[in-house]
């Protein structure tokens, strides 16, 4: 086995009470229903990936609400656009919207917070009359089965009902969030034409005032020459204050959008399990963004598996994801409503006014209610952000107590191992700390975690359930038995799959993004090890940027751990590898961003080289170090490592509206003559 990756498995954390979680529940349910003997979670996952059958069980358990039960006999068809994208559960129909809106009764729903310390609650009764209101209003303006509804939102409790009222309908509702840039925007929306779009006009970020009101003109303008109907602007949350859009008589303001409410009662479409729900896009950090259309039923029992067998989400919790509404995340989150549980939107910057107070909000947040209710349970938060955290030497424990707290959930990057063994320390021992990893291409998770199971310092727990994961090497031979990285392939369909790309008609882009590599395999372009031990799992990066300097494969994020033991100095990394056309191999370049008075030096460089040399191997070296001022990232807090591969290995590439601060790209294209740079020509 390659030193580095499993030589130590510390032992994190360890369930109490393994036989009272969902996911023991349900194992022992099936082995009453079917007469099996599955032992543990792993006997469950094998015959989750074995037996169609397992998916009829999923949606008893899960007590999917329908209006035609799916048939026993024919749980999947071959697929239309492609054999690899099957049709499932033919004839069953089902209403999203109906099984997050299961709930009538005065608890609270969902909890609005962000920088300005207002903290707002929608009871279930409450969100069950907007969502009526919003639909009938959709309706009265002829929206039907299938039309799409955008919107350019924050994360608050009107996004939540536009989108509910939306599947309600059965129309198609996909976000950005009001942080992405025109032209992203538009490279969305101009391709799926929206026949409504949401959208508003000011916010606040980091205590700034934001106004967005140019931006949504251009683009309304913009999409009426794309089918759009109608643009709703949403009233400033600052001001009160409602805007329109001059010289557009397709604008209305909410409020009058609303009046168009005709009294009429909720009414849930009875679709097919495989009608579309949600549009989610790739990063199109290098391109236009893909158009990922996510079916109703899948994205149900997916997000429910997951957040019921993964996250352990049940009616008593209270969910705090943090994310904006141009994430997955943001969709995957909506499903803690189906469980009977709180959702607590953030509207803002965690770093606004301050870390602490927004710890202390995550702590304490359940004991601000006028009737004290439960804290937040379950929080998903980012590796990015953790790092943060501890960078500043923050202790979360002498800020609150995280008494409430169950699990903390992160994806979004690498988690490294000393991230685990920090994170376990500063929010207590109690917590279950859960790395996941997934894909807005599922709209849910592959590996995940599980209560079930003990916690390992750098590890996910386990394979999702009915999530036939392998890692295989370029011949497509399974390896994972060896201890070696190689490419993340899930070689079973399951319903998340999305049905189409939006405009793929022949399904010829979908075949190319997914099982051109393995012909007939989904590829998910995740590089992966799996520890034959413990049969936990390390994702090592993207395996597009797959660092293979003389035919020696590894991911940037083995680079990443070892740069956590500079974690008061350096305060962000970027590892790539770079080969251009005049290169014969490929050369490792590690970009360092410095904290605030940190020296970069000849003498820190041998000392970042022998801490990679020691904690890896002498073949992990980087050719070369740099300091940079600033590293990409996505509006999603997502690193970007490809596309800075991209231009120092030659390309011209631009950043799209995707990236949080596409400036920072300029810093990169110099490397492209890296023998001015380092004043001699390189030789390796």
């Amino acid at each position: 086995m390659d030193k580095g990756y499993f030589t130590q498995s510390k032992l994190l954390w360890t369930p109490k009470e393994p036989r009272n979680t969902a996911v023991d529940i349900f194992r022992r349910s099936i082995n009453r229903k079917h007469n099996l003997n599955l032992k543990d979670y792993h006997d469950l996952h094998k015959y989750s990936v074995e037996d169609f059958t397992f998916w009829l069980d999923l949606w008893e358990f899960l007590g999917i609400v329908s209006s035609v039960p799916p048939n026993k006999d024919k749980i999947l068809k071959p697929g239309k656009l492609l054999p690899e994208v099957p049709s499932w559960f033919p004839g069953a129909r089902l209403n999203y919207a109906e099984n997050l809106l299961f709930r009538k009764d005065d608890g609270i729903a969902l909890t609005e917070a962000g920088e300005t310390g207002i903290v707002k609650h929608v009871t279930y009764r409450q969100l069950d009359e907007r969502v009526r209101a919003m639909a009938a209003a959709l309706r009265v303006n002829g929206l039907k089965p299938g039309d799409r509804v955008a919107a350019i939102v924050t994360n608050t409790s009107t996004a939540v009902v536009v989108a509910i009222a939306t599947t309600s309908v059965g129309g198609i509702f996909s976000s950005t969030a009001t942080d992405m840039g025109t032209q992203g925007v538009l490279d969305r929306y101009r391709q799926i034409q929206p026949k409504f779009i949401f959208a508003e006009t000011e916010v606040q970020y980091t205590g700034k005032r934001i106004d967005l009101l140019p931006k949504v003109t251009e683009v309304v303008k913009d999409l009426s020459n794309q089918g759009l109907e109608r643009a709703i602007l949403l009233p400033s949350r600052l001001s009160g204050c409602e805007l329109l859009i001059p010289d557009m008589s397709k604008s209305s303001t909410l409020a009058e959008f609303l009046q168009s409410d005709d009294g009429r009662s909720l009414k849930f479409e009875q679709l097919p399990f495989g009608h579309p729900l949600y549009i989610l896009y790739s990063s199109g950090t290098s391109g236009k963004p893909k158009c990922m259309v996510h079916c109703a039923g899948g994205v149900l029992m997916n997000t429910k598996k997951n957040f019921k067998f993964g996250f352990g989400g049940s009616f008593d919790d209270v969910y705090f994801q943090y994310t904006t509404t141009g994430w997955m995340l943001w969709n995957f989150m909506l499903i803690g409503l189906s469980c009977g549980c709180r959702l607590v939107l953030y509207d803002g910057s965690p770093f606004y006014p301050d870390i602490k107070t927004y710890l202390k909000f995550v702590s304490d947040q359940g004991y601000t209610l006028a009737v004290t209710t439960v804290p937040v349970t379950r929080w998903g938060t980012s590796p990015r952000f953790l790092a943060e955290v501890q960078g500043c030497g923050i202790k979360p424990l002498e800020i609150a107590s995280f008494e409430g707290l169950a699990n903390i959930t992160v994806t979004g990057a690498i988690t490294t191992v000393p991230m685990f063994q920090w994170a376990q320390e500063a929010f207590g021992k109690h917590v279950h700390f859960v790395s996941t990893c997934g894909a807005t291409d599922i709209c849910g998770a592959f590996v995940t975690g599980t209560a079930s199971l003990p916690v390992y310092a750098g590890e996910i727990q386990v394979k999702d359930l009915g999530m036939k994961i392998e890692v295989w090497d370029p011949f497509g031979k399974n390896i994972e038995q060896t201890g070696q990285p190689g490419e993340l392939v899930c070689t079973r369909p399951h319903p998340s799959l999305p049905i189409k790309f939006w405009g793929d008609e022949k399904g010829e882009r979908l075949m190319n993004a997914y099982f051109s590599t393995y012909p007939g395999v989904w590829r998910q372009g995740d590089f992966m090890v799996i520890n034959p031990v413990t049969k936990g799992m390390q994702v090592l990066g993207r395996s597009d940027g797959v660092l293979n300097p003389s035919g020696v494969r590894f991911g940037s994020g083995e680079i990443y751990t070892i740069m956590e033991q500079f974690s008061d100095i350096i305060d962000d990394a970027l590892c790539v590898g770079q080969r251009r056309s005049c290169d014969n191999d490929e050369r490792v370049l590690l970009f360092l961003k410095m904290r605030s008075g940190s020296k970069f030096s000849p003498k820190f460089i041998g000392t970042i080289k022998d801490a990679i040399r020691k904690g890896l191997s002498a073949r992990h070296v980087p050719s070369y170090i740099f300091e940079v001022a600033d590293i990409p990232y996505t509006v999603n807090g997502k690193k970007i490592e490809i596309a800075v591969k991209q231009i120092v290995s030659g390309s011209n590439l631009q950043p799209s509206g995707t990236v949080a601060n596409p400036e920072s790209f300029q810093l990169y294209y110099k490397y492209k003559d890296i023998e001015r740079i380092v004043g001699y020509s390189s030789k390796l």
